[in-house]
């Protein structure tokens, strides 16, 4: 237990404070279990280690369950101890790779009440649906890519508050006017759309595709095989199924044709889709009020974000798909979206969007309450026209 408490200390002594991701100052800290999950390469560990830095030495441990430790030692009795001599803070990285995660957690939420557990897992484990009934116990929160709010702030050391979604649908003109004086939105743009969505950038364009590409191959290669148990031969599939989403434009599947063109029967073809929805490398949406089943096909798919569709498409994307997967990404995680029968994107069943550049008319909603052109290419909007990018300001 020394040699880990050895390692948890020189992590915690490694990262810095500087910078904290959104989701740092809104986790509810005197919740006994927290969960955190997210997509790799979004910033859960430095997360984690950044509120272990709030307690002292001894009373924070920091673990990887991928440690050789655990070969040997239960994470249950790995908090039994720590709890013995003290310990308030237990942190718990990647817990889908631990067999026996969610009955050893239940245990440890029980048996030890002095004891704050905070843990990350993959976006695709489900933990509520684990073999304990975590749901009572665990508050959930998950961590999404960066904003281009955050991009400014993590690459470009520009810092902008968050704006609620009303203030930007009625102040619009004023924020955007204030914020332009601060900074030119076009000078930065396009480069969050091609490498802004992940902390990891460092300047070179290619090394960053190429971590992305690692990042995508172990999702689809280890996390997801962590929780659900797939062929590998269908690991290709998943690859060629997210190929085909990047290079389309917003795309509306048409299953009996993408089955063939994957090689995967209706029913497989849906639980890929699911899959890569929950291992977050896809964004998907229904119409509205549509009931969702396990079988049903999603109206409409995306990537995740943008900078995906630049790396699995290997060119320059289509510019209306961009546009959407940028508005669609940069919404918080606690919006609902649908598919309206008008205009593009339906947010929380009331605001109505419809996306294209700065030659978009307002045909499409013409007469409709609550509805709003978001133009691309233009700076500051009026009345009910938006500039898009203001909307990366959102968390």
């Amino acid at each position: 237990m020394d040699e880990l408490f050895l390692k948890s200390q020189l992590k915690m002594n490694r990262v810095s404070v500087e910078l904290k991701r959104y989701l740092y100052h809104k986790i509810n800290k005197k919740s006994r279990m927290i969960a955190i999950k997210g997509a790799r390469g979004t910033g859960k560990t430095t997360l984690l280690l950044q509120l272990g830095k709030e307690k002292k030495a001894g009373e924070v441990l920091y673990v990887a369950l991928d440690d050789l430790f655990f070969t040997d030692n239960t994470l249950y009795s790995l908090a039994d101890q720590f709890n013995k001599i003290g310990g308030l803070l237990l942190l718990i990285d990647e817990v889908h790779k631990y067999p026996n995660w969610s009955r050893e957690l239940k245990l440890i939420y029980d048996d030890f009440p002095n004891l704050q557990v905070i843990f990350t897992s993959s976006s695709i484990l489900e933990i509520n649906k684990g073999e304990s009934d975590l749901s009572r116990r665990v508050v959930t929160y998950n961590l999404s890519e960066l904003s281009f709010r955050e991009y400014l702030l993590f690459h470009e050391k520009i810092e902008f508050p968050v704006f609620k979604l009303e203030d930007v649908l009625q102040n619009h003109n004023e924020i955007c006017s204030h914020l332009v004086q601060r900074f030119s939105p076009f000078k930065y743009f396009s480069n969050y759309l091609k490498h802004g969505a992940y902390p990891y950038f460092d300047g070179d364009e290619t090394e960053y595709y190429q971590k992305l590409m690692n990042t995508v191959n172990l999702i689809l290669e280890v996390d997801i095989q962590s929780v659900e148990t797939i062929d590998f031969k269908h690991v290709a599939k998943l690859k060629r199924l997210l190929y085909v989403i990047s290079t389309n434009v917003p795309f509306t599947p048409n299953i009996n044709k993408l089955s063939e063109q994957i090689q995967l029967n209706r029913n497989a073809l849906v639980r890929a889709i699911q899959l890569l929805q929950r291992a977050e490398m896809i964004q998907t949406l229904y119409k509205q009020s549509k009931s969702i089943s396990i079988l049903n096909k999603p109206d409409k798919l995306w990537m995740h974000n943008t900078n995906l569709m630049y790396a699995i498409s290997g060119n320059t994307p289509d510019k209306g798909n961009l546009r959407e997967t940028f508005f669609i990404q940069n919404m918080p995680d606690n919006f609902q979206l649908s598919i309206p029968n008008k205009g593009d994107i339906l947010v929380n069943d009331t605001y109505l969007f419809e996306i294209g550049g700065k030659n978009k008319t307002k045909e499409q909603i013409k007469g409709m309450e609550n509805a709003y052109i978001v133009k691309d290419d233009i700076e500051i909007g009026v009345f009910n026209t938006i500039p898009l990018w203001i909307f990366g300001f959102l968390y």
